[in-house]
């Protein structure tokens, strides 16, 4: 039996932690959508690069996706959970030091990656860049807000867990797994290591990472402040319990099966990309009843959609995520991928979801939150709506631009004539005519930060209005000591009770599909023929890919010929499992502005390649890529390179002691060769020391590594 006798108890909330997590939320917006503004407008205005080398386009974009990610996305989780775990168990927060140190150790970490990505401080691993001292200190602050979340669980003065708390844990525990497993590296310097993963392993545990980084980092977090802050705004219960309860077991069970539907048509085994796209599939079910859930719980409000433009938001955020998370398993078909994959399609998909979804969603709980705690009221309504309107605009013109580029990229890159030719067998053909839509989301871009910058000064005149002294102590009545009945213990009402075990269950959940997934990874140079003899990169190889991926040429170049008859005309015989097999970290990419580049070696002279980074238009006219002159200004670091092979070597990498002792000797041999060929070509003398001579010659070993001999497809024949 209940006890009807409630207990009132005073609690003093910690808001300031509040306040401050949305402060840097509004700001690293700014930078995040302004850095993302930037990077379209250089690729539709190639010379937006500026010849600056730490704010070309491959060094933006990692920038961009960071700040937007982390950021943005990160600091408004925190606000969120800060804010409303502290109400739904009616107690302050376990830790006010933690909670500070929390704040204060995230900030910094975005400082860092605002610091080291532009500097060319990169892992190349999506959404998994920075660098391992960065690494370490995001497991460090994450261990902190843990300890923090689960101690005031563990102090709580209600004993159900809502359902939005359920999202937290999930997020916390498998945030913290994903990201510690897949940075496992060695160090080489301060700022620079190789992933215990090569090849095919690398890239199946980072996309398991990657797509599972959506999933808990900007999907249930951001679920768990739907089923919080939309109810509170719309004064309705959420529609359905039960109905809450099989979409958070659902998701977190299926969702982290998902991610080998990045890797569709790649030479990752059959079975593994089957997994990946079935499982992405039943995804569905458990996100459209989400939204389903989310929606309906509005019933009997729809006429706020009239009047409060915090509902507008939550419901255009709300329907955006169940857009997305139709559109996510549809392009994980096979059929659907073979289109899709590479093209700015998948980009629009994202941006749906990211500006639509955690952006508008972000937006409704700002506009929520910041009259309350401060203690007034909203400045302008109506500057609320115009917000409204102009960034759904800006969102829907986004999104249909790089839809409409994506799908003419694909079938551009796809068509073969009756005579199994190539249609568009130059591939700048498909970049020029899609400048047009580039431009078209440079512009819907600016709407978007429009609306945001109407959002920043309304906020801001807000906070000025609030009264310079509030009460912050509450009032709450407290059930921890009052019995549930024998019915409300059973099931999944009495898990709610139970942290410890609520959470291990969510733990094993996650972990039965990422031990499936992973764990054959062990085995996948099984694949391998015995038969393949691959040459490991020379020394001189191995700097220029360094410099390759600081540039961040893989955020447009994919080194991965899927074996569709177009792509075999276009690049050659489909990639192999035995071709990336040392590869650290992998290069498959998964866009591409640019053509592949897996067996670019030896089609163009040394010059050639020169005359290329220098500026693109002098070889390809209307190229949009960007100029690196600063490759002939910049030495090699030749020194290090000693140590390199010695970490690689002890990753597996087959250089021997006298290879590994003579590294930079050799290196600086290779280098002064390539340099006399390069002069006799016609280049400037003596470019023995600058960067430019070992990315030539890891561009031109490329596709040149392998003794196996790979059949190519047949060609389709005319009908």
């Amino acid at each position: 039996m209940k006890s009807n006798s409630l207990s009132y108890v005073e609690i003093e909330y910690d808001d300031q932690i509040v306040k401050m997590f949305i402060i840097a939320t509004m700001v690293f917006a700014g930078v995040a959508f302004f850095a993302g503004l930037l990077a379209a407008v250089q690729l539709a205005y190639w010379p937006a690069n500026m010849n600056l080398e730490w704010l070309s386009f491959g060094r933006l974009r990692p920038l961009h996706t960071n700040a937007a990610i982390f950021a943005f996305a990160g600091n408004a989780i925190f606000a969120g959970i800060y804010h409303s775990s502290q109400r739904l168990l009616k107690t302050r927060m376990f830790s006010d030091r933690l909670s500070r140190i929390h704040f204060w150790g995230w900030q910094l970490i975005i400082l860092a990656a605002a610091i080291t990505l532009p500097l060319g401080y990169s892992q190349s691993k999506e959404y998994a860049e920075l660098e391992w001292p960065i690494d370490i200190a995001i497991t460090v602050v994450w261990v902190i807000f843990a300890v923090n979340f689960f101690g005031t669980l563990a102090r709580r003065r209600e004993r159900h867990m809502y359902v939005a708390l359920w999202f937290y844990i999930a997020t916390i525990v498998t945030v913290a797994i994903l990201h510690v497993v897949n940075s496992i590296e060695i160090p080489v310097s301060w700022l620079k290591s190789y992933p215990v993963y090569a090849g095919i392993q690398d890239a199946l545990v980072q996309w398991w990472y990657g797509h599972n980084a959506v999933a808990f980092f900007l999907t249930t977090p951001f679920l768990g402040l739907m089923y919080y802050y939309l109810p509170k705004a719309a004064n309705r219960p959420v529609y359905s319990y039960r109905l809450s309860i099989i979409h958070f077991w659902a998701l977190v069970f299926i969702y982290i099966w998902a991610g080998p539907h990045h890797l569709l048509y790649t030479s990752l085994p059959d079975w593994a990309q089957t997994l990946g796209m079935i499982f992405s599939i039943m995804l569905w079910a458990p996100s459209w009843g989400g939204m389903i859930n989310g929606l309906l719980t509005l019933r009997g409000s729809w006429h706020l959609l009239r009047t409060d433009p915090v509902i507008k938001f939550f419901v255009a955020a709300v329907t955006f995520y169940g857009m997305a998370t139709f559109e996510g398993p549809l392009l994980s078909i096979k059929s659907v991928s073979a289109l899709g994959h590479y093209t700015d399609w998948i980009i629009g998909h994202v941006h749906g979801g990211a500006l639509g979804w955690n952006g508008f969603l972000t937006f409704a709980m700002l506009y929520y939150l910041v009259p309350r705690l401060w203690g007034t009221e909203l400045h302008s309504k109506k500057l609320a709506t115009f917000h409204f309107w102009v960034g759904f605009l800006g969102v829907l013109g986004y999104y249909l631009s790089m839809v409409v580029a994506g799908i003419t990229q694909g079938l551009m890159w796809l068509a073969i004539d009756g005579q199994g030719r190539l249609v568009y067998p130059d591939f700048i053909e498909t970049v020029v005519r899609i400048i047009p839509l580039y431009w078209v989301r440079a512009f819907s871009g600016g709407l978007f930060i429009l609306g945001f910058l109407t959002m920043l000064y309304n906020l801001i005149l807000t906070i000025r209005r609030a009264p310079k002294q509030q009460s912050r102590l509450v009032k709450v009545t407290s059930n921890m000591d009052t019995l549930l009945s024998s019915e409300e213990q059973k099931g999944h009402r009495g898990l709610e009770g139970l942290v410890p075990t609520f959470t291990v269950l969510t733990v094993l959940a996650v972990l039965a599909g990422s031990i499936i997934e992973i764990y054959p990874t062990l085995f996948l140079n099984n694949y391998v023929p015995k038969s393949s003899q691959l040459q490991p990169h020379t020394a001189l190889e191995l700097a220029g890919r360094d410099i390759y991926i600081r540039e961040g040429c893989y955020v447009c170049h994919s080194q991965q010929i899927r074996p569709l008859p177009a792509e075999v005309l276009r690049y050659g015989a489909p990639s192999t499992i035995a071709e990336s097999m040392y590869d650290r970290p992998f290069q498959w990419g998964s866009k591409r502005t640019g053509p592949d580049l897996a067996r670019i070696g030896k089609k163009y002279p040394d010059l050639w390649h020169l005359r290329h980074m220098l500026d693109p238009r002098e070889v390809t006219p209307n190229s949009i890529m960007p100029a690196y002159p600063w490759l002939l200004r910049k030495k090699t670091d030749f020194l290090s390179l000693r140590k390199k092979f010695s970490v690689l070597q002890n990753l597996g990498v087959p250089y021997s002691t006298e290879e590994v002792a003579n590294a930079d000797l050799q290196a600086v041999k290779d280098a002064k060769h390539l340099a006399k060929q390069l002069m006799d070509q016609g280049a400037p003398a003596d470019l023995t020391e600058y960067e430019i001579v070992p990315l030539i010659a890891y561009l031109q070993s490329l596709g040149q590594k392998s003794k196996l001999e790979i059949p190519p497809l047949e060609s389709p024949k005319g009908d």
